[in-house]
């Protein structure tokens, strides 16, 4: 087991060279992007990643404080399932409006990978696996639909 420290220090050390790893990958347009940091260019609308001593995930996450323009973001989402899945090529989970650890409302898509853990560097690989060709799907798939979340 790691104190508080050397866990932040693992994480670190594994973001960090994931940031160096996707660094040369360009997104859908051939733009330069920061993949740890997705910019979606939408307020309230997100890409996250996350790896902890369980599992990997990734999401798109819908934050916005009304919980109607969220359902209604959700809803714009649900009708572009079947470009979403072409682009990344299998099913995610949908969550509607689930309260998080903050107690504020969030919904999203996401993919869960089980059985890795991100203080084991023996993982790293296969959580960089799981990470990276669904993040560039999910910029191609962004790039596609964008346009019709703009607020």
């Amino acid at each position: 087991m790691y104190n508080r420290q050397e866990a932040s220090l693992l994480r670190k050390k594994f973001w960090t060279g994931f940031g160096q790893y996707m660094r040369p990958v360009t997104g859908a347009n051939g733009d330069t992007i920061n993949w740890l940091n997705y910019k979606t260019g939408i307020r309230h609308i997100y890409f996250r990643m996350d790896a902890d001593s369980s599992h990997a995930a990734i999401a798109i996450e819908l934050r916005h404080p009304d919980r109607e323009l969220q359902r209604g973001n959700f809803e714009k989402l649900l009708q572009l399932k079947v470009i979403l899945k072409q682009s990344i090529g299998e099913d995610w989970n949908w969550q509607l409006l689930a309260e998080d650890e903050d107690g504020h409302f969030v919904s999203k898509v996401s993919k869960e990978f089980r059985e890795v853990n991100i203080f084991r560097e023996e993982d790293w690989p296969a959580i960089i696996s799981f990470l990276k060709p669904r993040i560039i799907a999910l910029d191609g798939f962004w790039q596609l639909v964008k346009d019709g979340f703009e607020q």
